[in-house]
């Protein structure tokens, strides 16, 4: 019999998955909690116009999208990044994560090691 396990649903970070029209296929439960079930929505709907450029820019080069934010006073790393059906393919969409960074993290240079 075929397990499948969903890696992403309960970890502390939030996942939310869109294809190349920037509907959104999944949202993990950090997600869902953060932006309420958006599932089968169309994001471009869900952002500024800035923003949306910026989408449509990761989506017409394959290109990641990493900064960082503060909200209610916690850090988050936030990347976009796309994801492709098969290697090599064609570009399927975009995955955002956004994961929390704690206040005093440390920072490990491993060409200094």
């Amino acid at each position: 019999m075929k397990q499948t396990f969903d890696y992403l649903e309960n970890v502390t970070f939030a996942a939310t998955v869109c294809d190349k029209e920037g509907i959104v296929l999944y949202q993990n439960s950090v997600a869902r909690k953060r932006d309420g079930d958006v599932t089968g929505q169309n994001l471009y709907n869900c952002h500024g116009e800035k923003s949306a450029e910026k989408i449509r820019q990761m989506m017409a080069s394959g290109r990641s999208n990493t900064y960082e934010i503060i909200h209610h006073g916690q850090h988050y790393l936030i990347h976009h990044t796309p994801w492709f059906s098969e290697p090599g393919g064609e570009l399927s969409g975009l995955i955002e994560l956004e994961i929390p960074i704690p206040e005093n993290h440390p920072t490990f240079d491993r060409d200094k090691a």
